[in-house]
């Protein structure tokens, strides 16, 4: 979940879920959309040798060289509907959540408390507006290994109070043009599942994460 400020200076809270596209899908999702743009990022996580972000929801990344830490709001993963975070840019914000000490670069700071990389995949992104919701499509490729296809419905709100009612009307708008209500794996937890067993088990475990 993003925060931002709009021009009115009133805080915006994104409320998304995960689908996944299959078939025609993705034909009928985008059929009358906007198309936005196009971009494309990749994205490198971090976590310690005992998993302690990820297992307790924390996603650590340096996207294009800008440091996010999404930190949980709401139940955890494996068992709410859809996505809820927030999302921390100010790199001094993001020390001052992990510990890190301001005397070393970021990454150097992240190696000497013992942080790792332990996931990279690159993203093709192409962005929609469809009857107000925002999609976006998502073309995951880690390292040429496999390749990940997913949809993002997103919906901005103004209060916390609101995000059930947004999330209610997310899936009846995926209902509509046709796609499955099923829970989906991000892009990270899916890598892991195919990649890594030990740390998705860590994940399931710690009931961040769905078998």
């Amino acid at each position: 979940m993003n925060y931002y400020t709009a021009p009115s200076f009133v805080i915006m809270i994104e409320v998304e879920k995960k689908f996944l596209l299959k078939g025609d899908d993705e034909k009928r999702l985008i059929e009358g959309a906007d198309f936005i743009g196009e971009k494309v990022f990749t994205d490198i996580y971090y976590d310690t040798k005992n998993f302690l972000l990820t297992i307790n929801d924390k996603w650590l990344r340096q996207r294009t060289g800008k440091w996010e830490l999404k930190l949980p709001l709401g139940p955890k993963a494996a068992t709410r509907v859809g996505d809820l975070y927030e999302e921390i840019e100010d790199e001094e914000k993001i020390r001052k959540a992990l510990n890190i000490s301001g005397g070393n670069e970021m990454e150097r700071g992240l190696q000497d408390c013992g942080y790792f990389k332990f996931c990279t995949c690159k993203t093709t992104r192409k962005k929609y507006k469809k009857n107000g919701f925002g999609i976006d499509i998502d073309f995951v490729d880690y390292n040429d290994d496999f390749i990940y296809e997913i949809a993002e419905i997103e919906l901005m709100v103004q209060d916390k109070s609101e995000m059930p009612g947004a999330m209610k009307k997310i899936i009846s708008f995926a209902k509509g043009n046709g796609l499955t209500i099923e829970h989906v794996r991000g892009k990270v937890v899916e890598y892991l599942k195919r990649k890594k067993p030990e740390h998705f088990q860590a994940l399931v475990n710690a009931g961040m994460a769905r078998k």
